[in-house]
């Protein structure tokens, strides 16, 4: 054989056995919201929004799988198990349920949360989260004066305040920052529990019995049927009602001061790139919401005759008319 073709045949040789170059998997990340796409698809957007601004771009170099419970919570544990199963490399968990689901369901998978009521419990603590779990939290007792304030504002002399609380979980830590600060206020509270359709209905009808001036709805977002009911309730009472999330003054509630959950989900994005890259959920410390909206609808306010302060009005995120 001549030499030349022997260098060229060793040169094949060897390139045919060169173990090929390991196959670079997608990160996928897996996305679970309780409720439905259709009211939180902005959710799902602001999120990527934020992935984007790091250099992650969904079907790129990354894969983001999202699953929606539709308010239906008993299908969140088969949620978990399928983006486990799937090869998730992180778990972004919207609200306290969909985040103590994808807990019990592993103690090693990445999972960062969004918009959890009070955190403590699921992590060690804020500063050191000790576990596989991080993200960011929904408590704020500066939303909670805010929203006070609102009400004394909307109702001058305000001493007798209804606290509807629903079943939520994480939910004690709110209520004792509501029943604290009105106290520092001159303002009593009486504490509502409504965990059924039929003690929602009661809770409404002790409102004048009790003397109630104002309401303060301390429960989440709800799907849109019990959403309905609340706000029909509440229309009935002719008392002014705040709530923590804009999809209630947007569906006819007269208003609401809460987190901007845009903003938490676009932050939520810098935690995934952390892990990505290689951090550890135990040493990122769980951040508190920066950004809140007022959301004010003047159609109901008019209806239940009531004057809506022009200084709340010029400080509103949002007028619905």
């Amino acid at each position: 054989m001549r030499r030349r073709e022997f260098l060229r045949l060793a040169a094949a040789t060897a390139m045919a056995a060169k173990p090929a170059a390991a196959e670079v998997k997608t990160p996928r990340i897996g996305f679970i919201q309780v409720g439905s796409r259709e009211e939180n698809q902005s959710l799902l957007d602001a999120f990527r929004g934020g992935l984007s601004a790091l250099g992650w771009t969904d079907g790129g170099n990354i894969a983001i799988v999202d699953r929606w419970a539709e308010e239906r919570t008993e299908q969140l544990p088969g949620i978990v198990k399928e983006l486990i199963g799937s090869g998730a490399a992180v778990l972004v968990t919207a609200g306290t349920l969909a985040t103590l689901a994808a807990k019990r369901a592993s103690a090693t998978m990445p999972i960062v949360m969004v918009g959890v009521d009070d955190p403590v419990g699921v992590v060690d603590s804020l500063g050191q989260p000790g576990g596989n779990v991080t993200g960011l939290s929904l408590s704020s007792s500066e939303a909670t004066t805010e929203r006070l304030e609102l009400l004394r504002e909307l109702v001058p002399g305000l001493h007798r305040l209804a606290v509807i609380v629903r079943d939520d979980p994480g939910l004690e830590q709110k209520l004792q920052d509501i029943r604290s600060d009105a106290k520092e206020k001159g303002i009593d509270t009486l504490m509502l529990e409504a965990t059924t359709a039929k003690a929602l209905e009661l809770s409404f009808t002790r409102l004048h019995t009790e003397r109630s001036e104002a309401v303060y709805m301390a429960s989440g977002p709800l799907g849109p049927v019990k959403r309905a009911r609340i706000i029909a309730l509440a229309a009935e009472s002719r008392l002014p009602a705040i709530y923590s999330f804009r999809v209630f003054p947007a569906d006819g509630g007269l208003m609401s001061f809460g987190v901007d959950y845009g903003d938490l989900f676009r932050r939520a994005a810098r935690y995934v790139d952390k892990i990505l890259k290689g951090a550890n959920p135990a040493y990122l410390a769980v951040e508190p919401p920066y950004k809140f909206d007022l959301t004010v609808n003047l159609k109901t306010a008019n209806a239940l005759g009531l004057t809506i302060p022009p200084a709340m009005l010029a400080s509103a995120d949002e007028v619905i008319s």
